[in-house]
């Protein structure tokens, strides 16, 4: 039951139903100290798909971490998904050392890290006995906000200096406010001193949704809010773009109710935000071959005010 939503209930979504969540499991990594996840599942059911979820670099403390948002991992574990998320090397409240080479960002590392995710999941389920054997290893889906969408992207396919850092594994993915294009595309402050968003999305193939806030203001770049559609328009898996109207870079609240990173407190908005991410993680991992076109339809009527979709021709 939600009082402050309005025109997002006419996108159809699954009823809530009760979860489970393990947190702390911790996982063996060589040189350093465990990764630690929070993992969320459907109390029930069998076949789970995973879906990984990557934290953005924000500025609040415990956001950017596997206690972060709340809001759409919960929803997802609550409509059938297990949600795995970590605690990346660049947390400020428990990543690693910030005298550890490749601080503060750990690009490379937070990569490894939802691969080695993927190595363990026999672990993972040994640490969270109420879902062990209860996940589809073959159903993997990867979603990333801010910089977790960077991470993510590179996971999806896309390259930097033609190196590949994509994994078979994953099946599907969602963008969500990710960094557009780097290079000359940014400020000369931020291209030096984020030269790893210089990605080529043009080898990004896995099937992919790029989410975005028309309201986002990019302090990376001189261009608009356009700038983290930019995945959309150059990776050929990107087969769609949602954009949520009204709100910035937040979402309307993903990364936590009241956050710091809710610039734009938008209840109607982060509840379609959450029922039309879900809608195309059901059809795109193969739970509900018919959830995004219904999702889409309601967005063509009542509730056309909060978002709007465009779909990659051909």
């Amino acid at each position: 039951m939600n009082n402050l939503i309005d025109l997002s209930r006419h996108i159809p979504t699954p009823e809530a139903a009760l979860t489970v969540a393990y947190t702390p499991i911790r996982l063996p990594m060589d040189g350093r100290q465990p990764l630690e996840l929070r993992l969320s599942a459907p109390a029930v059911g069998s076949n789970l798909p995973i879906v990984l979820l990557s934290h953005g670099f924000g500025p609040s403390n415990y956001i950017p971490s596997k206690d972060g948002y709340g809001p759409l991992a919960q929803f997802w574990a609550e409509r059938g998904f297990a949600v795995i998320q970590p605690t990346h090397a660049s947390s400020r409240v428990g990543g690693l050392p910030a005298d550890t080479p490749g601080a503060p960002f750990f690009w490379r590392k937070r990569v490894e890290e939802l691969k080695a995710i993927l190595d363990q999941l026999p672990e993972v389920e040994r640490q969270a006995p109420a879902v062990a054997g209860r996940l589809d290893h073959l159903q993997i889906a990867a979603a990333g906000h801010s910089f977790g969408g960077h991470t993510v992207g590179l996971l999806l396919g896309a390259q930097l200096n033609e190196e590949d850092f994509s994994d078979p594994r994953i099946s599907a993915g969602i963008l969500l406010a990710a960094p557009g294009r780097g290079g000359k595309d940014m400020t000369e402050e931020n291209a030096v001193r984020f030269p790893f968003f210089d990605v080529d999305f043009s080898t990004l193939t896995t099937r992919s949704l790029v989410v975005c806030g028309d309201a986002d203001d990019p302090h990376f770049t001189t261009r608009g809010p356009e700038w983290h559609a930019d995945a959309f328009y150059d990776a050929p898996g990107a087969e769609a773009l949602l954009t949520l109207h009204g709100v910035g870079h937040g979402l309307g609240g993903i990364a936590g109710l009241d956050a710091r990173e809710t610039e734009t407190e938008a209840p109607d908005v982060l509840e379609a935000t959450k029922r039309l991410t879900i809608a195309w993680l059901r059809t795109a991992l193969g739970v509900d071959r018919s959830a995004w076109a219904e999702a889409r339809d309601a967005i063509d009527g009542p509730s056309s005010v909060l978002a709007e979709i465009a779909i990659r021709e051909g």
